[in-house]
């Protein structure tokens, strides 16, 4: 069993399987959005280190979400871009597992992160008098902890753990552009049987579970946006939640239909177009959502370029 293991040193991303003209036009487009994505979530984090007016529990959450969205794009979409340019497409087998590694828990922190700012958003819109209370600096650090350590251990950790003991001895090729952890279980010559049954476990545990409180917490959220008097607060707050709904449902109802639904191969192209979602769309959304449409953030942004101008 392990002389077939050692059989399988590296393995092949098959990619999209385009048109030589038409890869080298999604080069470039993947590239911009790639490079738009690290800059604006980077400027966020610059914003909330440089303004004392940006130091809150919301703000605090929000720099966590843009260095997981930068991270995790940057973890599989430069050798993505790589491949689309040239035609050597291997990538050997410790880089695959690592790849595999930081993408499951990268995706499960923010799952996390994302539920913890909606019951961040609760506290402030439902119980604003005891917001600094509940929201205090040491749960907002303990929060954001036990959803870095949860995600790495409990989605990344025992998965990938679990793939290594599988011994792989051909075919080499991946159908995914990145080592994305299904694609890489159908080139196991074993019964994977127990990898699934953790993976949709950890679904539920990671995607289920925190939409539903998500949506709890927007319920609450919601009723309290119906009791304001001001016709004019209520349409911002509307619009600011259904912005926030709408990121979280696209977040999780994607990475629900990639790892909850039935097996299909003819799925397989249309989960690699939805994969693209988490690398290139989320962290350039997220930003512009969560933060570059807050008054404050322009405020802060403006306050730095007037700094920088003088």
């Amino acid at each position: 069993m392990e002389g077939n293991r050692s059989r399988v040193t590296e393995f092949v991303l098959l990619g999209f399987r385009l048109s030589p003209e038409t890869e080298v036009l999604l080069f470039w487009v993947f590239s911009l959005l790639y490079t738009v994505g690290l800059l604006a979530n980077g400027l966020i984090l610059l914003l909330i280190c440089l303004d004392r007016r940006l130091h809150t529990p919301m703000y605090f959450f929000l720099s966590h979400l843009a260095i997981i969205d930068m991270s995790y794009a940057s973890s599989y979409v430069p050798k993505m871009l790589a491949n689309l340019v040239t035609h050597t497409r291997t990538i050997s087998f410790v880089p695959c597992i690592m790849q595999t590694f930081f993408y499951l828990g990268l995706a499960a922190t923010e799952c996390l992160i994302l539920v913890t700012m909606s019951y961040d958003r609760y506290v402030a819109i439902c119980h604003p008098l005891q917001y600094t209370v509940i929201m205090s600096w040491s749960v907002c650090t303990g929060l954001a902890a036990t959803s870095w350590s949860w995600g790495f251990s409990l989605n990344a950790l025992i998965p990938v753990m679990l793939l290594l003991r599988l011994p792989f001895c051909g075919p080499q090729e991946v159908n995914h552009f990145f080592c994305e952890l299904l694609s890489v279980l159908k080139l196991a010559c074993a019964d994977t049987w127990l990898n699934k049954v953790v993976i949709f476990a950890a679904s539920v545990f990671f995607l289920v579970g925190p939409l539903c409180l998500t949506l709890v917490s927007y319920v609450h959220i919601l009723w309290a946006i119906l009791k304001i008097q001001s016709g004019e607060g209520r349409r911002k707050a509307f619009s600011t939640c259904s912005s926030h709904l709408c990121v979280v449902g696209l977040f999780f109802g994607i990475a629900m239909m990639v790892y909850m639904a039935p097996d299909s191969s003819q799925g397989e192209e249309k989960e690699k177009i939805l994969s693209l979602f988490y690398g290139l769309f989320n962290p350039v959304l997220n930003p512009l959502i969560y933060s570059l449409r807050n008054a404050q953030v322009k405020d802060a942004l403006c306050k730095v370029l007037q700094v920088r101008s003088r």
